[in-house]
């Protein structure tokens, strides 16, 4: 067994959820997360994860918790021992339903993307989607819940690199370091140069057309 694997028995991973669920029954067991409801430019990404509780990567956790290299380090092994669903609502979507709906959009999206049937799931926070499985809301999931602390990870990863990716097509906004979000650097070259194709419009101060600034 690798040195980055632990067995569901060791200690600090948050498996118990999981193991709990697996002991009664339920044999598909997925952790969804979303990352990017504050930004204002960009996708809202979701990430459903099905871990194999007997090869969990080490050291999961929440991924704001986690250093970009340690968050690149540990979604390599996540795809490598784990079935992942991804899936993003764009900034029109965003700017068409609200972000709310849009978050809940993309965790449905992931849970159907994935590569098997889940019939349980652990999400974060308090506000579910309704899911075709059983589901369980739970608040600071992606600090206490392994699974989901995957789905965060995944999510903050593939999100991050679209948004650097954007980033080289507007420099200007600086994406690649601020990841969309309302940075003081980020609001001024909205101020100057207005908003990229890419900016939720409906999102304050861009739904004023000015900025205070």
């Amino acid at each position: 067994m690798s040195s980055s694997i632990r067995s569901p028995k060791s200690p600090g991973l948050g498996l118990d959820r999981e193991l709990s669920a697996r002991a009664q029954g339920y044999s598909c067991i997925a952790g969804l997360d979303e990352v990017g409801r504050g930004p204002l430019a960009g996708p809202v990404v979701s990430a459903a994860v099905v871990l194999d509780l007997d090869h969990v990567p080490q050291g999961l956790a929440d991924s704001k918790a986690l250093t970009a290299a340690r968050r690149e380090a540990l979604f390599a092994e996540i795809l490598a021992t784990s079935r992942v669903g991804l899936a993003s609502v764009s900034h029109q979507e965003i700017d068409t339903i609200n972000i709310r709906q849009a978050s809940l959009l993309a965790m449905c999206r992931a849970l159907a993307a994935l590569p098997c049937k889940p019939d349980m799931a652990f999400v974060d926070g308090n506000d579910p989607p309704g899911l075709p499985c059983s589901t369980e809301a739970v608040i600071k999931g992606d600090s206490s819940i392994a699974s989901i602390a995957a789905a965060s990870i995944v999510a903050k990863v593939v999100r991050d690199r679209m948004m650097a990716r954007l980033g080289q097509a507007y420099p200007a906004y600086g994406f690649a370091s601020n990841a969309g979000y309302s940075t003081k650097a980020h609001l001024s070259a909205v101020a100057s140069e207005g908003p990229c194709p890419f900016h939720r419009l409906s999102f304050s101060p861009l739904r004023q057309g000015l900025l205070d600034l």
